[in-house]
């Protein structure tokens, strides 16, 4: 399986970047091969696995960080979602539930299992809010006010979807990051499509009181 050096999103870009300049480059020898051919290539075939590594790397990764909330944390669970895929890759069974599926529920329990370990809410990474400038005019003063509430306003939000009950999480991120389907969410979630569309909108109402909890400080 490859190593995961750097952040796999930036990784596959530079990747398929590399592979689209060059002239000389090899073509993928499994593109045109689905998941569930690639899955029963990869229990005996670790090149095979490696293809399924890199067409859902950068997904994983995402759906990772949004939980945890840290680069190094995310690159360290991914590499763990896809050792533990790897590892069990001989229990999967296509029964109608796609391989991605399979791999968000072991992104899931990896997510679950650090957070109980660590005993802790994840924190907003200070690297995710911009650097602001000192404003160099009365209009340049208004449009950094403007940007200043619209990232607090997004942090706040995301500080909201982590202090979620984990299921919660896992749904919200499935849903707006990943943008996922009520169907395609409940597959990865083991309910019926009417299970996650009630639990969505439960989630919604327990999100807005969050925020608001959060912004009374603020207004008081």
């Amino acid at each position: 399986m490859p190593t995961l050096t750097s952040s796999p999103t930036r990784e596959a870009e530079s990747n398929a970047l590399t592979a689209t300049e060059s002239d000389h480059a090899t073509a993928d020898p499994f593109a045109g091969e689905s998941d569930q051919a690639l899955v029963r290539r990869a229990r005996t075939d670790r090149e095979a696995f490696g293809a399924l590594y890199e067409r859902h790397v950068a997904a994983i990764y995402r759906y990772v960080f949004y939980r945890v909330g840290s680069v190094e944390d995310a690159e360290d669970l991914t590499a763990r979602v896809f050792a533990r895929a790897l590892k069990h890759i001989h229990n999967y069974n296509d029964r109608g539930v796609p391989f991605t599926a399979w791999l968000y529920r072991i992104a899931h329990n990896v997510v679950a299992n650090f957070h109980r370990d660590n005993s802790r809410r994840p924190s907003i990474p200070l690297d995710e809010v911009e650097t602001l400038h000192e404003p160099a005019s009365q209009v340049d003063h208004a449009d950094t006010d403007q940007r200043i509430d619209g990232e607090r306003d997004r942090q706040r939000l995301l500080q909201a979807i982590r202090m979620l009950p984990q299921e919660r999480q896992h749904l919200i991120v499935l849903k707006f990051v990943e943008q996922l389907q009520n169907a395609e969410i409940g597959q990865i979630m083991n309910r019926s499509e009417g299970a996650v569309k009630s639990l969505y909108h439960r989630t919604l109402l327990q999100l807005r009181e969050i925020m608001d909890e959060l912004e009374r400080p603020r207004t008081q």
